[in-house]
């Protein structure tokens, strides 16, 4: 058992993947063991977390997750400890719990443990034992209005609290919230007026829905524990959580001697659009600077707009950067990050560029253009059978436009939203957000587990998009595939937003 870090990539495993590896491994194994060893790991970390509790609330639900509670209010009653369990009752319909957990049941009531009809006035530790990944909360099923009573107690709770395998509200392959309590608590969190510490153990396999959508926010600080099961080889995981293993974690490799600013690509960005009613320039100058402090031998910027309207020729800030017109540009050779702060001008540029880049990211005002014009989806489309890289970094908005859908609708299923649009248009694809997404056609995907709150903000996701035209360029590391390019760079801004909020805590991010 271990927290998890950045450190190292993980496999993330899906439900149905994980009922699998369980019921191979129980098979293997003698009867019960799995859960004695969820329960005892849960126990040991509940006493870990709050070693002076005096009081614990353990609440179990029908199925194996409140098993495990029970196997774990055994343990830490016979350390001593007072435990109050509640139970939700079986569901209409079920005359018993599973095997294991009416053994795990039974045997917590035979050794003295306190079972209530209600939770404890007072406790200082909470176990949410009630559902895991086990099913949802149906609130047309008998004991839903218990369970959510009891969640919406936990919640309000300044106590210690420790969800057993997912919490409960969370769907574990998506990461969507199933309750307005979950919603409810999420939103107490935001507003700093819940003064709790909220862990997860996730048990047997890591769950993709921990790690992206609202799952970070339900879990917050998640433990791993393995059950002494490793998943068997020809189980392929659903998706994987990058790791620092992976990836330089700094921005610049060391360079050959020998080397000159051809060596490490050229980028050109193109965007920054300058009317008489809107200038967007700094979205195109961020993610230039981005792309030269990421390691780019040569960045270009190509602004867009009215030939009246007169942008920069200098980057006062940045002199390094090279202006040019989106004629001068060498489209073949440079790698070319297309889109920031374009506006309306970038759909005179946007054929040209599909056409012609062999290496591109495509954002923000360029995914709206292609969203709403086939045939620039169908250049889009052709890129692939070419031979070219395209890497397109949509927020969720952005991605439901490419596919036709809602905002929502992308949201509720981040992982597959991502594949789809990968496959769509045989590109990488960076679904940003918390816990962003990466897609590849005939890739498995990657979740990102950098990054926080302070992102949201304006400017971030042109950041982003220079740094994999970075990556793509082959700047400050060899050149590697889009799909690879993407992920070291959506995990390194990341890690950067982590470092500034570990450096300055409480000052926004710019």
């Amino acid at each position: 058992m271990h927290p998890l870090s950045t450190a190292t990539s993980q496999p993330l495993f899906s439900v149905a993947a994980t009922r699998l590896i369980e019921q191979r491994a129980a098979a293997a194994l003698p009867p019960h063991t799995l859960m004695q060893r969820a329960g005892l790991s849960v126990a040991r970390l509940a006493l870990a977390l709050a070693p002076h509790a005096r009081c614990i609330w353990v609440a179990c639900g029908p199925g194996n997750n409140g098993g495990d509670g029970f196997e774990a209010a055994f343990h830490l009653h016979q350390w001593g400890k007072k435990v109050v369990v509640t139970w939700s009752g079986l569901p209409e319909g079920r005359a018993a719990s599973p095997p294991d957990a009416e053994t795990s049941r039974r045997r917590a009531l035979a050794a003295g443990v306190a079972v209530a009809g209600e939770p404890p006035p007072d406790f200082d530790c909470c176990i949410d034992a009630l559902l895991g990944i086990g099913a949802r909360l149906d609130p047309a099923r008998p004991g839903t209005d218990r369970m959510l009573a009891w969640l919406a107690m936990i919640q309000a709770s300044p106590a210690v609290r420790l969800a057993v395998d997912v919490p409960t509200g969370l769907d574990a392959d998506t990461g969507a919230c199933d309750t307005q309590v979950a919603i409810d608590f999420i939103a107490a969190r935001a507003g700093n007026t819940w003064a709790g510490r909220l862990f997860c153990l996730n048990l047997l396999t890591l769950k993709p829905g921990l790690f992206t959508a609202q799952g970070r926010d339900c879990a917050d600080e998640v433990w791993f524990d393995d059950l002494g099961v490793t998943p068997p080889a020809d189980m392929e995981p659903s998706a994987r959580l990058l790791g620092a293993d992976g990836f330089q974690t700094a921005l610049r490799s060391t360079r050959p001697h020998a080397s000159h600013k051809g060596s490490f690509g050229d980028v050109a960005v193109i965007g920054g659009e300058s009317t008489h009613d809107s200038h967007m320039t700094g979205a195109a100058l961020l993610a230039a600077r981005a792309a030269l402090h990421a390691g780019a031998g040569r960045v270009f910027v190509a602004l867009l707009g009215d030939e009246d309207q007169h942008g920069p020729t200098v980057d006062l800030l940045q002199p390094e950067l090279m202006f040019r017109s989106v004629e001068a540009l060498d489209l073949a050779q440079q790698v070319v990050v297309c889109g920031c702060g374009g506006g309306d001008a970038v759909k005179s540029v946007l054929a040209r560029v599909l056409s012609v880049a062999t290496r591109a990211v495509f954002d923000a005002d360029a995914l709206n253009a292609i969203s709403g014009d086939t045939q620039l989806q169908a250049l889009l489309k052709a890129r692939h059978r070419r031979g070219y890289s395209s890497v397109l970094t949509p927020h969720p908005l952005e991605a439901a436009r490419l596919l036709g859908m809602t905002a929502a609708q992308v949201q509720a299923d981040r992982l597959k939203a991502a594949q789809q649009l990968a496959d769509l248009f045989q590109c990488v694809v960076v679904l940003k957000g918390s816990g962003t997404v990466l897609a590849a056609p005939g890739q498995i995907p990657a979740i990102n587990p950098t990054g926080n709150g302070l992102l949201a903000t304006a400017g971030t996701g042109d950041v982003l998009a220079g740094m994999v035209g970075a990556g793509l360029a082959g700047g400050g590391h060899a050149r590697g595939d889009a799909f690879d390019a993407a992920c070291r760079a959506v995990f390194i801004h990341g890690q950067m937003a982590d470092q500034w909020a570990a450096s300055k805590p409480g000052q926004a991010l710019t």
